[in-house]
């Protein structure tokens, strides 16, 4: 579901159907960057599993010709010693064989879940560098669904088709070299009757990957558009929107069920169809065998190269059988992981373009550091935390270093910008904040007052003009240290799982448990925090479900008052907080915005009559500026909005 925000378009931008190309190599390299030593290991007990269950055919035919025939004719006793050793020598591969198979297992399950540790770290700490625009223009539904079903897929993909089918790979290999071994007759024979197998795969085993990938893109579609459902279950309700939302869920739903039922068709009869021709393939050998036995013809394989051409017998057509059958169950298996792979690579496809995304560039080189004073009123640096910031500014031309007061002095001069290049959201906007003074921005949705205070904490870079902080270019300072300056309340308050203190202590890491209390005090919800159940130290679920709207948003007053930063931005702070709480907030506003810088986005116009400066905008331009009386006086848009008592959304 699309949404717009002064000038930003979200969408489903997420383009779940495609394999990159190289996907498949980058994935086996970023297994390897990790586990090199345990798939050394697993390739070993793969090649000792598949040999070891098929060497033991070529004990089948010494068996027949050298022990069953002679056993039959002049007794078992004469043949004893052989059989012991016959005996021996198959337990001993089929030991091998199990004991590597259990080896392979524990080792993969430890490269799997490696792996998926490793991805889901590597794209949490590279989620953690994008920039806002990312979250802006893509769905929070799909990237999510990138965490659980694309990783889930990758897991898939690791842990079990991808050994299943290198297993199968093996186990044909082996087995036609065995059956080479035996007869290059009946083995031309085989092949020709596994080409069909092989186009069946082609063709059936397509369409089931276009459609697993089809069925990854439709899940992912569906649970962004549940995830919607579930945060705006209120509004669904208020404006009585269930049958609209069952009507858009359905037909989610329904291309799911069409893409997932396609899939599995096509998957679930590729299965049968391939056993049925490995049956007929047996039957026809096992009726080729008979024939080349019954006319006796001389049998050409590659262990006449020790034994000679000799006459066919039932020592080679049996266990060449076993080894035919061995070899269609390897197709079949391999076969089924094919849809498996292409749903694997393709969430592997979009893990990796998640990490490929362009970080958030940062080329300042201006930091914030604690200051004090030397004896001459100079500023110098020092480790410890004085309540005296300056911005540390390198200059790249004489290598000389300077130190200049963090005040709050904020300018922005003749700013253009738009989200796309296309659509201009800010058009020739000019302004300056002095220290202690308070601006506010009054103007309807859409004509930029958001997006004024984006552009001051760097979340976009303005396109023409420049902001300045004081008096340095904001474009040299540090996002980082830029940010720490700036508190910021916003219009929909975000609360954290953890305790009310936690939250609180999020504005800024070291602040002491005094110094939380503080600031809730500063900002008037010490008193409610108190009448919880455990006060400061309540749990909090849900984004504080279990508080009202106006008690989250003092608790997100008092995590900005907690950063003691000299600029403060309150985004229609105090929007939906009922009249009564709005008092509260706004005493406490007033005590924590004295000797700061404040920008405020107003919402009921009522609570900027104190500002020193009000910039009306409309369409991104500033249409009016000035002071509440003066903007009265002047009778333009301000006064209209004022006195015709119009509250601005």
């Amino acid at each position: 579901m699309a949404g717009m925000k002064g000038g930003r378009m979200r969408g489903r931008t997420i383009q779940k159907g495609a394999i990159k190309k190289g996907t498949f190599s980058r994935l086996i390299k970023y297994v390897f960057k990790y586990y090199k030593p345990h798939l050394l290991l697993v390739a070993l007990c793969l090649i000792v599993s598949a040999g070891g269950g098929l060497i033991s055919s070529l004990f089948m035919q010494k068996n027949i010709d050298d022990i069953m025939n002679p056993g039959i004719l002049g007794g078992y006793e004469s043949v004893a010693g052989k059989l012991r050793t016959f005996i021996i020598v198959m337990g001993t591969c089929y030991l091998l064989a199990l004991l590597a198979s259990y080896i392979y297992n524990r080792v993969m399950a430890v490269v799997t879940q490696g792996t998926l540790y490793h991805v889901r770290k590597d794209m949490f700490e590279k989620m953690e560098t994008l920039p806002i625009k990312y979250f802006d223009t893509h769905a929070h539904g799909e990237i999510m669904s990138t965490y659980t079903n694309d990783t889930d897929a990758l897991r898939q993909l690791v842990g079990q088709s991808l050994p299943t089918l290198v297993s199968s790979m093996l186990t044909l290999v082996v087995a036609v070299c065995l059956m080479l071994w035996y007869s290059l007759l009946m083995t031309a024979v085989f092949v020709l009757c596994s080409a069909l197998m092989f186009v069946v795969v082609k063709k059936v085993g397509g369409a089931s990957s276009k459609y697993m990938v089809a069925q990854q893109r439709s899940l992912a579609a569906e649970e962004g558009f549940v995830e919607e459902m579930i945060k705006g279950q209120k509004v669904v309700k208020v404006f009585t929107h269930e049958e609209r939302a069952k009507s858009d869920f359905d037909k989610y739903n329904e291309t799911l069920y069409r893409d997932a039922t396609s899939a599995h068709v096509y998957g679930n009869v590729l299965g049968p169809i391939l056993g049925n021709i490995g049956n007929f393939t047996y039957v026809f050998l096992a009726i080729c065998g008979g024939l080349l036995f019954a006319s006796g013809v001389k049998n050409i394989g590659f262990s006449s190269l020790k034994t000679g051409i000799v006459p066919i017998t039932f020592g080679y057509i049996i266990p060449f059988l076993g080894m035919a059958r061995r070899s269609t169950q390897a197709v079949n298996e391999m076969s089924q992981q094919v849809s498996m792979i292409a749903m694997g690579l393709a969430g592997a496809s979009r893990v990796f373009a998640m990490m490929d995304e362009e970080p958030e560039k940062d080329e300042g080189y201006v930091t914030l550091v604690n200051a004090k004073r030397g004896e001459h009123g100079e500023l110098t640096e020092t480790k410890e935390r004085t309540e005296l910031w300056a911005w540390k500014h390198f200059h790249k031309a004489d290598g000389t270093v300077t130190y200049t007061e963090l005040k709050g002095d904020i300018v922005l001069d003749h700013v253009d910008f738009g989200y796309v290049p296309e659509k201009q959201v800010l058009t020739d906007v000019s302004l300056y904040a002095k220290p202690g003074q308070k601006i506010a921005f009054v103007g309807a949705t859409g004509a930029g007052k958001t997006t004024i205070t984006n552009l001051i904490n760097r979340f976009y870079d303005i396109a023409d003009g420049k902001i300045r902080y004081d008096g340095i270019n904001i474009n040299k300072i540090k996002k980082d240290d830029l940010r720490r300056s700036l508190g910021i309340v916003l219009q929909d308050t975000n609360l954290f799982t953890g305790s009310v203190m936690d939250n609180i202590r999020y504005g800024r890491p070291d602040a002491t448990d005094e110094e939380c209390i503080a600031a809730a005090q500063l900002a008037n919800a010490d008193d409610f925090i108190r009448r919880l159940p455990q006060g400061y130290n309540t749990t909090l679920t849900g984004n504080g479900a279990n508080l009202s709207q106006g008690q989250r948003q003092l608790i997100s007053i008092a995590r900005a008052a907690v950063a003691d930063t000299p600029v403060m931005i309150l985004d229609e702070a105090t929007s939906s907080i009922d009249t009564r709480t709005e008092a509260l907030v706004q005493d406490g506003m007033d005590k924590l915005m004295k000797g700061r810088t404040v920008f405020v986005i107003a919402h009921r116009l009522s609570t900027v009559r104190n500002a020193d400066a009000i910039m009306v905008l409309d369409h991104g331009r500033i249409i009016e500026r000035g002071t509440h009386e003066q903007l009265i006086a002047q009778k333009g848009v301000y006064y209209q909005l004022y006195t015709g008592a119009f509250e601005l959304e």
